[in-house]
């Protein structure tokens, strides 16, 4: 993540908001009954369920306040164009055995505009020949096309 935030589009933002409207809804609720629930079952000490319970609820709760974060330090961005490659776009890449592969540059649900891969691409126009980094060595992507997602 960049220091001026998390860049993402309108509907990308959009997309976490709902998330978090589930998580703080339907799913906070479900998980406060599943431990009443348990906590039925009398002695909490020995009590899986009312265990297991809690953990759910504090996986829950750790997502939560990870969604909030990054709803925080959003920088919403509208990258329209199909010149380059920036967050938001649809990009088919060809890797050097031909093979072509279809990927959109998001924070939310695609490739990370800060993973080796997104930031390669970032600014690249079609036609135009990348090197990535990788664990096992670096690997060459051509872009063939961009659309806007």
């Amino acid at each position: 993540m960049a220091d001026d935030g998390e860049q993402m589009t309108l509907a990308q933002k959009e997309a976490l908001e709902a998330e978090l409207g589930e998580m703080e809804g339907p799913q906070r609720k479900a998980a406060v009954e599943a431990i009443a629930h348990a906590r039925s079952f009398g002695d909490l000490s020995e009590n899986f369920e009312y265990h297991a319970a809690k953990n759910e609820q504090g996986l829950l709760e750790a997502r939560i306040r990870k969604l909030r974060h990054r709803l925080q330090h959003a920088v919403v961005v509208e990258h329209t164009s199909t010149d380059t490659v920036g967050v938001g776009s649809v990009v088919q890449i060809e890797d050097e055995a031909g093979e072509v592969m279809e990927i959109t540059i998001s924070a939310v649900g695609g490739v990370s505009p800060t993973s080796p891969l997104g930031k390669a691409l970032l600014g690249v126009a079609v036609g135009q020949g990348v090197d990535v980094p990788a664990p096992q060595g670096s690997w060459h992507a051509k872009v063939v096309s961009i659309r806007a997602a």
